[in-house]
């Protein structure tokens, strides 16, 4: 069997939940259902069929070709299977993900990734605000799985975050870790102000030296165990997490957000 393929046809005037179009909720029907499954944009439902050229029959497999930043929701609560984006992808990538891998071609829009569960999603191009945070009103945001962001990421990454991995080859906005609760993100760019901004558990593991609040402690420098160990559990990525040099075990440390548990901590390398 070959990808289920929707090729974009025109640039949609309002932006498009593509949430009805992942692979568990594809399986089984048939291309007729398929092409008449119902899409909302602005106040309009749209015909996906209207919006797609679609071919080839694989649900475990599905390809968006010629994405834009207006197709919201792609991959919304996925379960099984691959879901490949090629071009930009909009807001709420991967929201709920509950298992299988999302990999986008492109940039993301704010909300990728947020409140996922278990998977893997690989943005190769730059990710909006609040990558792996909860959604507002909400406390917890991802809680599991692993995102690798080959380029940027904005603001406010890992907002409430609980568990999981978060892998920035490139920078990251104002507040990363902020309000984290578990879990581990690591930049290899920079990072803007306030980092680890009311963290109360998790792990940053940073490149270079953060703007933290004055709330965090100096812990000094420390030769940690784990560090190779985690560094291991990244070989298997196509990334610069994966390359024997980018691996070390010496830091400098800072415990906090006193303002808060204080039980977190920053990990920069020297």
């Amino acid at each position: 069997m070959t990808a289920l393929t929707f090729t974009l046809k025109l640039e949609p005037a309002q932006r498009v939940d593509l949430s009805p179009l992942v692979c568990q909720k594809l399986t089984g029907l048939s291309p007729v259902k398929i092409a008449a499954l119902e899409l909302y944009s602005g106040k309009r439902k749209l015909r996906a069929d209207e919006l797609f050229a679609i071919e080839g029959s694989d649900a475990q497999d599905i390809v968006i070709k010629n994405s834009t930043a207006k197709l919201d929701y792609i991959g919304k609560e996925l379960t099984e299977g691959q879901i490949t984006v090629e071009g930009d992808a909009g807001a709420y990538l991967g929201q709920g993900m509950k298992n299988g891998t999302i990999i986008v071609n492109g940039n993301t829009g704010i909300f990728s990734a947020c409140e996922m569960k278990k998977g893997q999603i690989e943005i190769n191009g730059n990710a909006g605000d609040f990558l792996g945070a909860a959604l507002p009103g909400n406390k917890m945001g991802m809680k599991g799985g692993t995102v690798l962001v080959k380029g940027n990421a904005g603001e406010r990454v890992g907002d409430h975050m609980r568990r999981g991995n978060i892998l920035i080859e490139g920078n990251a906005g104002d507040y990363c870790g902020s309000r984290m609760t578990a879990g581990t993100i690591a930049v290899m760019g920079k990072t803007g102000r306030y980092t680890g901004y009311a963290m109360r558990r998790g792990t940053l593991l940073l490149w270079s030296q953060p703007d933290l609040p004055a709330t965090f402690n100096d812990c000094g420098s420390h030769t940690l165990a784990f560090l190779p160990m985690l560094f291991a559990s990244f070989k298997g990525f196509d990334s610069k997490f994966a390359d024997p040099a980018a691996t070390f075990n010496r830091v400098r440390r800072y415990g906090g957000d006193m303002a808060e548990m204080g039980r977190g901590e920053v990990l920069v390398r020297i």
